[in-house]
């Protein structure tokens, strides 16, 4: 199949796809004799009221469809590729990159590096711009697609060409900057790594990006992960409390300034740089609506007020059940706050909260979407479960009952003769599951153990 060949492999019913007889099968080459690259190129000419498209069939027939319709109106058809394309991969070789920090042996979709303009815009993955041309940014100014996650890490050219390994990846200030002219929103991130673009370059990093507020609405910035897997890769040291508190320090200096000067606190520190540094997760306004969330930024505050809101709903009783948390040792003296604060209210809970040390990639791997079903399996071998053991979302694949080890839900709950139970990212779902209160209309993600 030629590049630009789509296959259709599903037509919904009733649109106008099935109307005008289009077929799984088919492949739509051109619409109005523009190549269709991937999934934007086609939202952008469906849009229009006339079409002509050429169809390729199943047996190789090629022949015009034209279709009047509504603007806007959706065609009804879905693609064997969601992005209607190949995924673009990485061609940097980052100093600090997970991937290349993992063990050989793993499932090999575990070992792809995306680096893809369009995963940002629909899955909110961060991208570094190095394999992406002018033409490329042209592209996303055309469509106006936002926001952008940008990796940036530093703005030093030198300092990002040897840390992202690439000659090509100095020019990120240049990109920025056509984003921005273009009123293009952006968000960026900064993977620190420490004596290299900590201290001095990551000031420069957060002033020069700072100017192009408020295209580019805000900075993360987030501690590197280390694995015990760095055989042949560049020597990287972690922070311990002092140098956490240290950039702690640093970006609050930032956030005064900045907050004067722009009205934002532009610049955040994940969660992980308090619990490092033994400081206290900052208030919900602090975090100035949460647009971080899922590269770590404010998801403990956002949990901690939604299970405390949850609880202020609910009326205690002497309600009495026995069950398991197994988390990650980031999110370990939070979750065993929280189980307190639910067992005040619900005094007959007995609530075991178990803390996962990650053998797997390293004690220095931290967080629990890190965590693989063996490290669970062996370290909660002999522990009290009671009822049932539950897990946060995250330790599992997207949109699979499987961890990174490869061991499913439904191995972990034979193996330890318990349902398993996954609790959404989200206090009321955290509350409502350790207390044993379903909503109305709702089951539990549970794992059986059959």
């Amino acid at each position: 199949m030629k590049r630009h060949d789509h296959e259709i492999v599903e037509i919904m019913p009733g649109s106008i796809a099935e109307e005008c007889g289009l077929m799984p099968g088919d492949c739509i080459v051109s619409i109005n004799d523009c190549q269709i690259q991937d999934i934007f190129d086609y939202q952008y000419y469906i849009e229009e009221s006339f079409l002509d498209l050429l169809i390729r069939t199943a047996d190789g027939e090629e022949y015009h469809l034209e279709i009047e319709k509504e603007e806007d109106e959706d065609l009804g058809i879905l693609f064997r590729e969601s992005l209607m394309d190949q995924y673009h991969s990485c061609t940097n070789k980052c100093i600090f990159c997970f991937i290349d920090q993992m063990p050989p042996g793993m499932r090999e979709t575990l070992y792809f590096k995306d680096d893809d303009s369009r995963l940002s815009f629909l899955q909110g993955n961060y991208i570094t711009l190095t394999n992406m041309s002018y033409e490329d940014i042209d592209r996303i100014i055309r469509y106006h697609l936002a926001p952008i996650n940008i990796s940036v890490h530093t703005t030093n050219p030198d300092l990002r060409r040897r840390m992202l390994h690439n000659r090509f990846a100095g020019d990120i200030l240049e990109k920025i900057a056509l984003f921005a002219r273009a009123g293009i929103e952006m968000n960026s991130q900064i993977v620190l790594c420490r004596g290299i673009n900590d201290g001095e370059e990551l000031d420069r990093s957060i002033r020069q990006l700072a100017e192009f507020y408020p295209s580019m609405a805000s900075l993360s910035v987030v501690p590197v992960g280390i694995t015990k897997y760095r055989e042949g890769l560049e020597p990287l040291d972690s922070f311990d409390r002092d140098s956490a508190r240290q950039v702690i320090t640093q970006i609050r200096r930032w956030q005064d300034h900045l907050k004067k000067k722009l009205g934002s606190n532009f610049v955040h520190a994940s969660d992980e740089w308090f619990i490092m540094a033994g400081e206290e997760i900052p208030p919900a306004d602090y975090y100035e609506g949460f647009g971080q969330l899922e590269n770590g930024v404010g998801m403990i505050r956002l949990l901690i007020d939604e299970v405390r809101e949850s609880l202020d709903s609910l009326e205690g009783d002497g309600r009495k059940r026995e069950i398991a948390v197994a988390t990650a040792c980031l999110a370990y003296p939070t979750i065993c706050r929280l189980a307190e604060e639910i067992r005040e209210k619900f005094p007959g809970l007995i609530i075991h909260v178990y803390c996962i040390r990650n053998d797997f990639f390293g004690e220095k791997i931290t967080v629990s979407g890190l965590l693989t079903g063996g490290d669970i399996l062996r370290q909660l071998e002999g522990r009290q479960i009671g009822e049932c053991l539950y897990l946060p979302c995250n330790v599992l694949k997207a949109d699979e009952n499987v961890f990174l080890d490869d061991i499913s839900l439904e191995e972990m709950a034979r193996a330890l003769q318990k349902p398993v139970v996954i609790i959404q990212s989200d206090g009321e779902d955290f509350v409502r599951k350790i207390t044993g209160e379903p909503l109305q209309g709702e089951e539990d993600d549970l794992c059986s153990m059959a």
